[in-house]
């Protein structure tokens, strides 16, 4: 089995003005599975098909291995680079039966039919399609039909391995239940993997790699406990996870003002008289009718808005001076709409932002 590093250097795409993919560099790493993952229009579609060679570069460079794949001045066609790609739609053929399916891929590359039993047999059990290979996509579920553009994919053992949004067109149980799906069949045959998606929880779930994108950039690249626990914008603490993000003064190197109350942070060491934008997860926070002993990161509030959500409540609060937070509790705090309350901000979870 070939492996190769995926490298990315100030990748540029420009469609007249507009820089869609705005000058990224990534380098991706011999067997790992990487998520491009970030809202419609951030530009990681087009990332993926600069990848495959459907679209050529503005500037920037793309290499596999040692092999310069694109550039502005050279671009290898995309059946050329020993990659395969798995679409939204899963593209399978309809007159062709999930084996015909399969190894169509090998039939093009003229491989013989002993090898080409023996590949078709191990991708069969691999992927479990083995009862089903005989029937044709129509006769398949979604997550069926999924499974079978992956072993289409996986059969021909690419360099590189790129899906585009594989999982949107299923139900959130069938999606769920095929993003461990797409871990497991990674794990199996640890092919350099680029993954994109707007799905938070599918990134979490299949990623060694997230690469959180916006406008065309990457805001930032790291596990998902790094991308999750340690975001460094303010994009990526919303987006991850949904973050409360509060802005105050800088009263020293490691306190803002927040609703009049000084709230110690981490993360970064504050210049005083500037001001900090601080990120702090909802079920971070606590909640409590009662002042609670300490009186540090303890700001007054009230609450607007309660909603059950059966292993969960979720509540709005609005703190002294009109900014509203979300606060995640146990399903055992019920605390009524108008109440006056006091949140405590965990120091250790109130992470500065340095952009």
């Amino acid at each position: 089995m070939r492996v190769a590093s995926v490298e990315l250097q100030n990748l540029t795409k420009r469609y007249g003005s507009i820089a869609v993919v705005d000058d990224v560099s990534l380098r991706i790493e011999h067997g790992l599975l990487v998520c491009l993952l970030g809202p419609s229009g951030c530009g990681k579609t087009t990332t993926l098909r600069l990848i495959a060679g459907f679209v050529e570069p503005t500037a920037g460079e793309i290499r596999v291995g040692e092999r310069l794949v694109s550039s502005p001045s050279h671009t290898v066609p995309p059946e050329q680079r020993n990659m395969s790609m798995i679409f939204q739609s899963y593209a399978l053929w309809p007159h062709m039966t999930v084996t015909e399916n399969i190894v169509y891929g090998l039939k093009l590359r003229k491989v013989d039919r002993d090898t080409m039993k023996k590949k078709l047999d191990a991708i069969l059990s691999t992927t479990r399609l083995a009862p089903l290979a005989d029937r044709y996509p129509g006769e398949l579920s979604g997550g069926q039909q999924q499974r079978v553009a992956l072993a289409r994919a996986l059969i021909v053992e690419p360099e590189t391995l790129l899906l585009d949004e594989p999982l949107s067109n299923l139900d959130a149980n069938l999606r769920e239940e095929m993003r461990f799906e797409v871990r497991r069949l990674h794990d199996t045959y640890r092919y350099t993997t680029v993954y994109v998606t707007h799905d938070q929880s599918e990134a979490m779930t299949t990623a060694d790699v997230i690469a959180v994108m916006n406008a065309g950039k990457i805001e930032q690249a790291g596990s998902p406990e790094e991308i999750y626990n340690r975001p460094r914008s303010e994009f990526v603490a919303r987006f991850i996870g949904s973050s409360n993000v509060v802005k105050g003064k800088n009263l020293d190197d490691s306190r803002i003002s927040f609703a009049g109350k000084p709230l110690r942070v981490i993360g970064a060491k504050l210049s005083a008289g500037g001001e900090t934008a601080v990120s702090i997860r909802q079920h971070d926070i606590r909640i409590s009718t009662v002042a609670p002993p300490q009186t540090e990161n303890v700001v007054p509030a009230t609450v607007v808005r309660q909603v059950f959500l059966g292993g969960s409540r979720d509540y709005m609060v609005e703190v002294a001076d009109g900014e509203q937070l979300r606060v995640v509790t146990s399903a055992e705090e019920s605390i009524a709409q108008g109440s006056a309350v006091y949140l405590h901000l965990p120091p250790e979870h109130c992470r500065a932002l340095s952009r």
